[in-house]
């Protein structure tokens, strides 16, 4: 049976980018829908073979009592059944925060300094791995410390059952999974050199409120001297997180053989 990729997307610039381009390699079918848009989410019940990709947005989990936001809530309630259930899913940034939350976790601006202050994280850094990624299925051939897009301003606290994975240095919460069955990334793996010049010219001011006046150019900068290599590895992280989710549906096949 076809494996499907359920995307979730909640603003137009903001697609499956890259993590689409290795789904169809796979000889995945792949169906987006936009909550954001009235689109109604299927019960996960009735989605067999299925791995949902929840991304991200310029909302946040706590604007979901908003009054124009109600779908952002009812998107919740279904990312919480699709998570008692043990569905694969992979959440982006919002799409992290939004499955740290279903699985019992919280999220609050992201601060530094004492006294805290607020901080956006925008921009190319680092992440490094609490763990020896020779150990782990989903960061074998990964270096000690990766360089990736970061674009966010709350951080998450995890829930109890979830096992860190990757931090950087003003945000712990960067890399996650929950079970067997969840991966929550709060970096950008999936945005390619296109999209990210979208990103940069629709959303502007985000960054010019992180980084300056000079932020956009400096980060077109950044991505000119490093994107490349941004790609190529998270083509080796994010094929091989989509490639262990999937196994876990040859697994299941088998038991019914």
């Amino acid at each position: 049976m076809t494996t499907t990729l359920l995307v979730i997307q909640h603003v137009d610039r903001e697609g499956p980018d890259l993590i689409g381009t290795l789904a169809i390699e796979r000889g995945m079918t792949i169906k987006i829908l936009r909550p954001n848009r009235g689109d109604t989410l299927p019960d996960p019940s009735t989605c067999p073979n299925t791995i949902a990709l929840v991304l991200g947005g310029p909302m946040g989990v706590n604007d979901r009592h908003r009054s124009n936001l109600t779908w952002l809530q009812n998107e919740l309630d279904w990312l919480v059944e699709w998570h008692r259930q043990r569905k694969p899913v992979i959440g982006i940034c919002l799409g992290a925060q939004l499955l740290a939350v279903a699985a019992g976790g919280t999220v609050e601006p992201l601060q530094v300094g004492e006294p805290p202050q607020p901080l956006r994280e925008v921009g190319i850094g680092a992440i490094h791995w609490v763990i020896d990624p020779n150990d782990d299925p989903w960061l074998r051939g990964l270096h000690v410390s990766e360089p990736v897009l970061h674009w966010h301003g709350d951080r998450i606290r995890l829930p109890v059952e979830a096992s860190l994975l990757g931090s950087s240095l003003h945000c712990p919460e960067q890399l996650f999974r929950i079970g067997d069955h969840a991966a929550g990334v709060q970096c950008h793996w999936e945005v390619s050199a296109e999209s990210l010049k979208r990103w940069i010219a629709e959303d502007q001011d985000y960054v010019v409120g992180a980084l300056g006046r000079d932020g956009p150019a400096l980060l077109k900068q950044q991505w000119t001297t490093i994107g490349a290599t941004l790609e190529r590895r998270g083509r080796i992280a994010m094929g091989q997180i989509l490639t262990d989710l999937t196994n876990q549906f040859n697994t299941e096949n088998k038991t019914f053989l």
